[in-house]
């Protein structure tokens, strides 16, 4: 979570060496990020800003996401499994991106992350 998304962008292409992949506005309120680094694009740091500014009750890290290349066979795994699911079923957004979030052994929020 981000309290200001040019200053945060900066910060992670700037200094940390980050490329920034896409920008986009999730909704009137939320606007996300995507960064990688040079050459590993299937690590992406994704940052969640909030154009009042304010930060979520959930703290500064929301959460973990992990790509997949078949989500509805992973939240399938998962609850055979046994794990904690926030979604059963795949959200699409983004034009397409679908998303599902569990919890972790700890409660600690992840998702997982499929895109078109």
């Amino acid at each position: 979570m981000v309290k200001n998304m040019d200053e945060s962008i900066r910060f992670y292409t700037e200094i940390i060496g980050m490329n920034l992949d896409r920008r986009v506005a999730l909704n009137d309120e939320v606007e996300l990020a995507f960064l990688t680094f040079p050459g590993q694009e299937s690590v992406e740091v994704e940052l969640v800003g909030r154009f009042d500014g304010k930060l979520s009750a959930d703290g500064i890290v929301n959460h973990l996401a992990f790509t997949v290349d078949d989500i509805e066979a992973e939240i399938a795994r998962l609850q055979a499994a046994g794990v904690s699911m926030i979604d059963t079923a795949p959200r699409v957004i983004l034009n397409g991106i679908q998303i599902a979030f569990f919890y972790g052994p700890n409660g600690e929020k992840l998702e997982l992350f499929q895109k078109p």
